[in-house]
Protein backbone atom coordinates (compact mmCIF):
# COMPACT_ATOMS: atom_id res chain seq x y z
CA UNK A 1 0.00 0.00 0.00
CA UNK A 2 1.28 3.54 -0.75
CA UNK A 3 -0.31 7.01 0.19
CA UNK A 4 0.20 9.53 -2.12
CA UNK A 5 -1.24 13.30 -3.03
CA UNK A 6 -4.49 12.70 -5.24
CA UNK A 7 -4.54 13.65 -8.61
CA UNK A 8 -7.46 15.31 -11.40
CA UNK A 9 -7.89 11.59 -12.24
CA UNK A 10 -8.41 10.51 -8.54
CA UNK A 11 -11.44 12.85 -8.28
CA UNK A 12 -14.15 10.18 -9.74
CA UNK A 13 -13.31 7.90 -7.17
CA UNK A 14 -13.04 10.17 -3.96
CA UNK A 15 -16.51 11.29 -5.15
CA UNK A 16 -17.86 7.95 -5.51
CA UNK A 17 -16.39 6.82 -2.24
CA UNK A 18 -17.44 9.85 -0.55
CA UNK A 19 -21.37 10.09 -1.96
CA UNK A 20 -21.36 6.01 -0.67
CA UNK A 21 -20.49 7.21 2.71
CA UNK A 22 -22.39 10.28 3.10
CA UNK A 23 -26.10 8.21 2.58
CA UNK A 24 -26.30 7.12 6.20
CA UNK A 25 -24.71 10.41 7.49
CA UNK A 26 -21.19 8.72 8.01
CA UNK A 27 -19.77 11.56 6.01
CA UNK A 28 -20.97 14.84 4.82
CA UNK A 29 -21.97 14.80 0.66
CA UNK A 30 -19.28 16.44 -1.54
CA UNK A 31 -20.71 17.21 -4.53
CA UNK A 32 -18.24 16.23 -7.96
CA UNK A 33 -17.99 19.82 -8.04
CA UNK A 34 -16.54 20.19 -5.17
CA UNK A 35 -14.08 17.59 -5.37
CA UNK A 36 -12.50 18.76 -8.60
CA UNK A 37 -12.33 22.22 -7.04
CA UNK A 38 -10.28 20.45 -3.90
CA UNK A 39 -8.70 17.74 -5.39
CA UNK A 40 -5.63 19.17 -4.19
CA UNK A 41 -6.24 18.69 -0.01
CA UNK A 42 -7.14 15.48 -0.45
CA UNK A 43 -4.40 12.07 -0.20
CA UNK A 44 -5.13 9.00 -1.01
CA UNK A 45 -4.40 5.13 -0.25
CA UNK A 46 -3.63 2.40 -3.10
CA UNK A 47 -2.65 -0.81 -3.28
CA UNK A 48 0.84 -1.38 -4.79
CA UNK A 49 -0.69 -2.27 -8.15
CA UNK A 50 -3.12 0.99 -8.11
CA UNK A 51 -6.54 0.20 -6.69
CA UNK A 52 -7.79 3.32 -4.76
CA UNK A 53 -8.19 2.17 -1.13
CA UNK A 54 -9.53 5.18 0.88
CA UNK A 55 -9.04 8.76 0.85
CA UNK A 56 -8.79 11.85 3.04
CA UNK A 57 -8.01 15.77 3.21
CA UNK A 58 -6.43 18.66 4.54
CA UNK A 59 -8.25 21.86 4.42
CA UNK A 60 -6.00 25.06 4.90
CA UNK A 61 -7.63 28.18 7.20
CA UNK A 62 -5.11 30.30 7.38
CA UNK A 63 -1.50 30.14 9.11
CA UNK A 64 -3.14 28.99 12.58
CA UNK A 65 -5.52 25.86 11.68
CA UNK A 66 -6.07 23.21 9.36
CA UNK A 67 -8.87 20.29 9.57
CA UNK A 68 -8.63 17.00 8.68
CA UNK A 69 -11.55 15.88 6.50
CA UNK A 70 -13.33 13.36 4.00
CA UNK A 71 -11.03 10.41 5.71
CA UNK A 72 -12.95 7.27 4.18
CA UNK A 73 -11.61 3.61 3.44
CA UNK A 74 -13.08 1.90 1.27
CA UNK A 75 -15.51 -1.29 3.54
CA UNK A 76 -13.37 -4.25 2.24
CA UNK A 77 -10.24 -2.57 2.65
CA UNK A 78 -10.67 -1.12 6.35
CA UNK A 79 -8.72 -2.78 9.25
CA UNK A 80 -5.61 -2.81 7.37
CA UNK A 81 -3.56 0.71 8.15
CA UNK A 82 -4.77 2.91 5.47
CA UNK A 83 -6.31 5.05 7.69
CA UNK A 84 -3.91 5.69 9.73
CA UNK A 85 -1.75 5.90 6.82
CA UNK A 86 -3.83 8.88 5.67
CA UNK A 87 -3.95 10.48 9.30
CA UNK A 88 -0.36 10.47 9.11
CA UNK A 89 0.58 11.64 5.41
CA UNK A 90 -1.83 14.70 6.39
CA UNK A 91 -0.33 15.55 9.99
CA UNK A 92 2.81 16.01 8.04
CA UNK A 93 1.18 18.06 5.44
CA UNK A 94 -0.29 20.21 7.88
CA UNK A 95 3.58 20.03 9.99
CA UNK A 96 5.10 21.05 6.42
CA UNK A 97 2.58 24.23 6.39
CA UNK A 98 3.98 25.01 9.92
CA UNK A 99 0.06 24.70 11.31
CA UNK A 100 -0.39 23.92 14.99
CA UNK A 101 -3.39 23.17 15.34
CA UNK A 102 -4.99 20.42 13.18
CA UNK A 103 -8.55 20.12 14.01
CA UNK A 104 -11.54 17.30 12.65
CA UNK A 105 -15.27 16.61 13.27
CA UNK A 106 -15.99 12.62 14.30
CA UNK A 107 -17.92 10.04 15.08
CA UNK A 108 -14.77 8.34 15.81
CA UNK A 109 -13.10 9.82 18.41
CA UNK A 110 -11.25 6.70 19.38
CA UNK A 111 -9.22 6.40 16.60
CA UNK A 112 -8.26 9.71 16.60
CA UNK A 113 -6.95 9.52 19.85
CA UNK A 114 -4.03 7.27 18.72
CA UNK A 115 -2.99 10.41 16.90
CA UNK A 116 -2.71 13.13 19.41
CA UNK A 117 -6.33 14.25 19.30
CA UNK A 118 -8.47 15.15 22.12
CA UNK A 119 -12.00 16.53 22.53
CA UNK A 120 -12.31 20.09 22.26
CA UNK A 121 -15.69 22.62 22.63
CA UNK A 122 -16.88 23.20 19.15
CA UNK A 123 -16.00 27.18 20.03
CA UNK A 124 -12.80 26.49 20.33
CA UNK A 125 -12.63 26.28 16.80
CA UNK A 126 -14.89 29.62 14.54
CA UNK A 127 -13.46 29.35 11.88
CA UNK A 128 -14.83 25.63 11.16
CA UNK A 129 -18.09 26.66 12.49
CA UNK A 130 -18.85 29.60 10.34
CA UNK A 131 -17.12 28.02 7.10
CA UNK A 132 -19.03 24.74 7.20
CA UNK A 133 -21.07 24.03 10.25
CA UNK A 134 -23.67 27.16 9.48
CA UNK A 135 -24.24 25.85 6.44
CA UNK A 136 -24.48 22.14 7.33
CA UNK A 137 -28.05 20.18 7.30
CA UNK A 138 -27.51 18.51 10.67
CA UNK A 139 -26.62 22.18 12.75
CA UNK A 140 -29.14 21.58 15.34
CA UNK A 141 -29.01 17.74 15.67
CA UNK A 142 -25.30 17.77 15.00
CA UNK A 143 -23.29 14.12 16.91
CA UNK A 144 -19.97 14.29 15.91
CA UNK A 145 -16.94 15.30 18.34
CA UNK A 146 -14.83 18.20 18.07
CA UNK A 147 -11.01 17.37 18.39
CA UNK A 148 -7.96 19.26 17.79
CA UNK A 149 -4.17 18.21 17.87
CA UNK A 150 -1.75 21.23 18.86
CA UNK A 151 -2.43 24.95 20.02
CA UNK A 152 -5.53 25.65 20.23
CA UNK A 153 -5.85 28.92 17.85
CA UNK A 154 -6.81 32.42 19.98
CA UNK A 155 -7.54 33.83 16.73
CA UNK A 156 -10.06 33.89 13.88
CA UNK A 157 -9.92 35.00 10.25
CA UNK A 158 -13.47 33.59 8.81
CA UNK A 159 -16.91 34.85 9.85
CA UNK A 160 -19.37 38.33 8.69
CA UNK A 161 -17.08 40.53 11.07
CA UNK A 162 -13.59 38.96 9.74
CA UNK A 163 -13.70 39.21 5.70
CA UNK A 164 -10.97 41.07 5.42
CA UNK A 165 -7.72 38.85 5.26
CA UNK A 166 -6.32 39.98 8.94
CA UNK A 167 -5.70 37.81 11.64
CA UNK A 168 -8.55 38.83 14.49
CA UNK A 169 -8.15 38.03 17.91
CA UNK A 170 -10.73 35.80 19.06
CA UNK A 171 -13.13 37.45 21.63
CA UNK A 172 -13.45 34.93 24.21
Amino acid sequence: MRVRKARLPDAAAIHGLIRSLSYDGTLLPRSSAEIYENVRDFTIAETDNGEFLGCGALHLYGPHLAEIRSIAVDEKSQRHGSGGRLVEALLAEAESHNVPCVCLFTRIPNFFQHFGFAQVERTALPDKIYKDCANCPRINACDEIAMARGVLPDIAILGPAHVEEHLVPLQL
